[in-house]
């Protein structure tokens, strides 16, 4: 398979774009044959969407780690988080949240670089696919696509550098630029309320033009969005702006056609290649590889990778001693129960028979990777350094999704029996059953999402959309975090778990730099 090549389209900050067929077939650069060739027919415009799903599985920056949604995936998801731990105390200021207001730094920049690129070549193909040559059914799914990337990226911007819905005053607090179009210069924020209606706007026409279309993505393009896509981002950016209603219903939408995993597949697949589950994702092979840089070269426990052999990644002692020993995903992480080993770290020795044991049940774990307690098994790579395909969407979370609506909608049945789906007949843990109301149940909710979708991303955004204080402990005090990193952080602290708009759009957009805030068009 022949490597793809970056083009350009049109965008803001120099936005960048890759294109490729559905295979990532190597294309001509725009630079080369112009814009106006790029857009001339559907069949170009299908490059242009498939440029969308690489500018989601690219590395930027020259950074090591800032590779497209793996990285925000593990570094503003994971890291920050209660129930994610690395022995990594020189990354303090991320993992404890202490860059929140200082809009020079590169982490609070990244995710307004990343999404506006791939915010900027989705617009560029709004606007111009209609006036491409082809069918006009294949025009419609195409738009569809494109609106979708756009409305997923304006969900994601909104979590990092808004406040919850909760505190927005029902969403009349400083949101988002809202750019629409390929033009460029100043423009002012929106309103978060308006933020969450173009959201919106953008699935209800992609979702129209899905169906419309009557076309749907190919199984083997399970990177590419189509209507199910779009069910599930409506799902989730409803689930934050605590739309109850949208959330259940369009959770039960998303996963109507995507059974939960086996409990085989369920410890076999490794979250590294597609199935039946996910709904959404992102392409990778080892002839197209992030190599270090890949979310997979960060957590997946067989990459040779020194971000896991050094810094293997481990569940929070407190949440794992949650799960039931009937529950077969406890088995995603090591338990040390009767092992020695250091309990300052949580690092077993080479000569200690937890490493031992560990290196006999896991012969995939190279013989210089360092063995914790707790460290997860629930991630591998299917190659090195870490090639491995990306969920950003699948049947689990939907599930989680209808659980916390109904509960919100006050049908703690409809709350009880999606919780029963997900862990009793999937057969997860089959001794589960669940009659939980009231605050119990809200909590049990809670609980099984910390579980199901640990080192997937969603920590941090789950602890500040229920704006629930963080709490990490030492193994001395209950947990297993350092004492650098052993940290208490209320919703109130931390500039209110913003980000700040990074200093390189303020510098760019004087409407921004002059906080000027404008109701949408």
């Amino acid at each position: 398979m022949k490597k793809f090549k970056y083009i350009l389209i049109a965008g803001i900050a120099a936005l960048g774009m890759s294109s490729c067929s559905s295979d990532f077939l190597e294309t001509a650069p725009t630079a080369e044959t112009g814009a106006a060739t790029a857009f001339e027919t559907t069949e170009n415009v299908e490059l242009a969407i498939n440029g969308c799903a690489r500018v989601m599985m690219n590395q930027y920056l020259s950074t090591q780690g800032m590779c497209g949604e793996g990285c925000i995936k593990m570094w503003y998801g994971n890291y920050p988080g209660q129930d994610f731990f690395v022995n990594l105390p020189g990354w303090a200021s991320l993992i404890n949240q202490e860059i929140h207001d200082t809009p020079t730094s590169l982490y609070t920049y990244y995710p307004w670089f990343y999404y506006y690129k791939l915010i900027s070549n989705a617009n560029s193909i709004v606007q111009n696919v209609d006036g491409a040559q082809g069918p006009e059914d294949d025009k419609k799914f195409l738009k569809a696509q494109a609106l979708t990337f756009r409305a997923y990226a304006y969900m994601m911007l909104a979590q990092i550098y808004c406040k919850r819905w909760v505190d927005s005053d029902n969403g009349n607090c400083p949101g988002l630029v809202l750019r629409l179009d390929e033009s460029v210069g100043d423009l002012p924020l929106t309103s978060l309320a308006d933020a969450y209606e173009q959201i919106y706007a953008d699935l209800d026409e992609a979702i129209n033009l899905y169906e419309e279309s009557g076309r749907r993505r190919a199984e083997i393009d399970f990177f590419l969005p189509d209507i199910e896509v779009a069910y599930a981002t409506y799902a989730r950016a409803a689930l934050n702006r605590c739309d109850w209603n949208n959330a259940s219903k369009y959770a039960k939408l998303a996963r109507a056609d995507h059974p939960l995993m086996s409990n085989t597949e369920l410890m076999s697949n490794g979250f590294c290649t597609h199935n039946s589950e996910w709904i959404w994702g992102g392409y990778s092979a080892s002839d197209q590889t992030l190599y270090y840089y890949s979310y997979h070269a960060y957590i997946a426990y067989n990459s040779n990778a020194g971000n896991v052999r050094n810094y293997p990644k481990c569940i929070s002692r407190e949440l794992f001693n949650q799960i039931p020993e009937t529950d077969i995903r406890r088995q995603w992480w090591l338990d040390p129960t009767g092992y020695t080993y250091t309990t300052s770290t949580g690092e077993a020795a080479n000569s200690t028979q937890l490493a031992k044991d560990t290196r006999a049940k896991y012969p995939d774990l190279l013989s210089n990777a360092k063995v914790f307690a707790y460290m997860q098994f629930k991630v591998r790579c299917n190659d090195t350094p870490g090639v491995g395909e990306l969920n950003n969407f699948r049947s689990s979370e939907m599930l989680l999704i209808e659980a916390e609506a109904e509960y919100m909608l006050n049908n703690p049945s409809g709350a009880q029996a999606a919780l029963i789906a997900l862990n009793k007949t999937s057969g997860r843990d089959p001794e589960y059953s669940c009659n939980k109301t009231g605050a119990d149940l809200l909590n049990e909710i809670k609980l099984y999402r910390r579980i199901e979708l640990w080192g997937e991303g969603f920590d941090w955004f789950d602890m500040k959309r229920w704006k629930d204080t963080l709490v990490r402990h030492t193994y001395e005090d209950g947990g297993n975090f350092l004492t650098t990193l052993a940290v208490t952080i209320r919703p109130d602290e931390k500039n209110e778990w913003r980000y700040m708009i990074p200093t390189r759009e303020t510098d760019y957009n004087k409407a921004v730099r002059d906080g000027v805030i404008t109701p949408a068009e």
